[in-house]
């Protein structure tokens, strides 16, 4: 049986996580991560001091020590500043991932060791294994509605080691009971869609925050203007409402394409196949993460790839390269990949690892 400090949120998969643990046998206790208290004003729900209310009375119904942790700068340094500057730049960046690696299993893991837990609990919906190699696995949840395996593809293996996904053996449906069957107080809260511990915060909103409006042209694919733009931040590949070109014909749309960010230009088609930027079947990928076994063996390999979240994952092609980087060819292309955003590797139902989209080719 194990030391672990669960990570609790003050949500209903943490709480269940750690009532399983207890019953499991393992000496539990647990933390709230204190990451983000909205000083700022920024408009939205930013609902931390509930949340922490709400994780208090979990550990008191489960009868377990609780712990606050203070890691607001360390949460700006890694996370904030990271998603301010990828918008400045003109990405696409993905928090809750970063967030996963460098907050939960960084710097909260670290502070779990130090205080001599040997691993950390979250309520993520993800599985792990030890294989016989006494490498980590970390397999995609049991219910395929709430994998959340997505999310952890840019840790570590020494990371995977140490983590435990409780919530992640069971469907939604049965994680709610075992919070029933505790008694515990967040057994019908409501799920958060927030940004990874900021909240129910607009992310335009956020980024405007700290980002000034940069007004430039909006033109399509020949180069012809068709309106304009608050500022290239606010907008992403792909992107179908909100830009402000409306279509001039019934059942056609008009899509962003790409950001010409040394004109400020935002670029817009039409939602169809052959739109010149708004497929892609080959891209680059840094910042690349393996977890267990290297993901390239010093040639290409074939794996399923997950551009986005709630994306299909795709059969494609991996090659390494000699800068560190990979590169990826799908074997369909794949609409609207945008630099900054995560790409998740696997074989089967295994998380392998996954990187970065830095660049992308028809």
């Amino acid at each position: 049986m194990a030391k672990v400090l669960v990570g609790l949120s003050g949500g209903v998969d943490s709480s269940a996580a750690a009532a399983l643990l207890i019953e499991q046998g393992h000496e539990v206790a647990g933390a709230f991560m204190k990451n983000w208290v909205n000083a700022e004003g920024i408009p939205g729900d930013c609902p931390w001091e509930s949340d922490l209310e709400d994780a208090l009375a979990v550990a008191r119904s489960l009868g377990i020590e609780f712990r606050v942790i203070d890691l607001i700068d360390q949460y700006k340094e890694r996370i904030v500043d990271y998603l301010v500057e990828g918008y400045r730049s003109g990405i696409t960046p993905n928090p809750d991932v970063w967030c996963n690696r460098e907050m939960k299993f960084g710097v909260f893991l670290d502070y779990a060791l130090e205080q001599g837990f040997e691993s950390v609990a979250t309520g993520h919906y993800a599985r792990k294994r030890t294989l016989s190699d006494g490498s980590p696995a970390i397999l995609r949840g049991a219910d395929p509605n709430k994998d959340q395996s997505y999310f952890l593809s840019l840790m570590t293996t020494e990371q995977a080691a140490r983590a435990v996904f409780p919530a992640g053996e069971l469907l939604k449906p049965a994680v709610r009971e075992v919070a029933r069957r505790f008694g515990l107080p967040t057994a019908e809260k409501k799920d958060s869609q927030g940004i990874c511990f900021i909240g129910e915060i607009k992310m335009s909103d956020f980024i405007s925050h700290y980002i000034p409006d940069k007004p430039g042209e909006i033109v399509d694919t020949t180069g012809k203007v068709m309106g304009t733009h608050r500022g290239l931040h606010l907008y992403t590949l792909g992107q179908r409402k909100g830009h402000g070109v409306a279509s001039p014909r019934e059942g056609m749309a008009y899509v962003v394409v790409g950001k010409d960010i040394g004109r400020n230009r935002l670029v817009v088609g039409w939602d169809l196949g052959e739109t010149p930027g708004l497929y892609a079947r080959e891209c680059i990928i840094g910042s690349v993460s393996t977890i267990g076994s290297p993901l390239l063996q010093g040639g290409p390999r074939w794996l399923e790839a997950q551009p986005r979240y709630r994306a299909k994952a795709e059969r494609a092609e991996i090659l390494p390269r000699e800068d560190g980087r990979v590169t990826l060819r799908f074997q369909t292309p794949q609409r609207a990949i945008a630099p900054g955003q995560i790409c998740a590797f696997y074989e089967g139902g295994r998380l392998l690892g996954g990187g970065v989209f830095e660049s992308v080719e028809a």
